[in-house]
């Protein structure tokens, strides 16, 4: 990578943290204040990238950069580390991770790589006082890829169904168990959750991301009900103005013409 607009780029972000000169809202951030736009920058990254816009995409990853280098500028003002320290700490860990590149060890596909890539994790955690399995899984993560990230870590250690016919067992057991139970019971919760959570199995065990495939059904269900919205619209009509059945027959229509 040039060295040229990183350096200027760490120039702008000490110029913007400058207790005599700097801007006052950047001044006023600390590592907690930040992380919502973190977190906000990630999902536009995720957003350009389904959406297939690269000249975004740019731009979205150019902000997310300006994140990783206000933390590094808040932790070098505190004596910490900077950002040099963070590229080291990701270079060294590529190496490590990837001994089949940079080492001697024999990787022969994607899945044997990543079979050696979670060895390595689990001897590091332990390394450093982390014991379980599901030790250094962020609770700050979604819920949704938090459960799958879970079920990987214990399917890594053999806790797992040995096919995805166990795991629609599980689905159709938990919605038993909702079914059984009543509307206003306190359990009612904690049986929707199991069932949540015993649907993220069956889409693992597809080899495909919930967070990805509930992310797709979203933008589907946001598409076809803009489209009633637009139909509803040339009949001279709002959707507050119209009723369920009207709506569900446009919605159909929709469905057919492949919306």
């Amino acid at each position: 990578m040039p060295a040229e607009p990183i350096a200027r780029l760490l120039h702008i972000m000490a110029r913007l943290r400058d207790p005599a000169s700097g801007c006052p809202w950047d001044l006023k951030q600390s590592y907690s204040t930040i992380v919502p736009y973190t977190l906000e920058e990630a999902y536009e990254v995720a957003d350009a990238i389904a959406r297939g816009n690269f000249d975004e995409l740019k731009d979205e990853l150019g902000d997310l950069l300006f994140q990783v280098v206000f933390y590094a500028q808040i932790a070098k003002e505190e004596g910490r580390f900077q950002f040099a320290d963070c590229v080291t700490a990701i270079c060294d860990k590529l190496e490590r991770r990837h001994p089949h590149i940079f080492g001697s060890v024999t990787a022969s596909d994607a899945d044997a790589v990543l079979k050696n890539w979670e060895a390595l994790k689990s001897a590091e955690r332990q390394q450093v006082g982390q014991h379980s399995v599901l030790d250094n899984i962020p609770n700050a993560m979604p819920a949704l890829s938090r459960a799958y990230k879970l079920q990987k870590r214990c399917a890594n250690v053999g806790f797992d169904w040995p096919d995805v016919a166990g795991c629609w067992d599980k689905v159709k057991e938990e919605i038993l168990e909702v079914e059984q139970t009543a509307a206003a019971s306190p359990e009612l919760a904690e049986e929707l959750g199991d069932l949540m959570f015993a649907l993220v199995n069956v889409v693992r065990k597809h080899k495909l991301d919930p967070e990805a495939v509930l992310r797709a059904a979203n933008s589907k269900f946001e598409q076809r009900f803009r489209a009633v919205e637009q139909a509803l619209n040339v009949l001279g009509k709002t959707p507050e103005q119209s009723d369920l059945a009207e709506m569900d027959a446009l919605w159909q229509q929709v469905k057919q013409q492949g919306a």
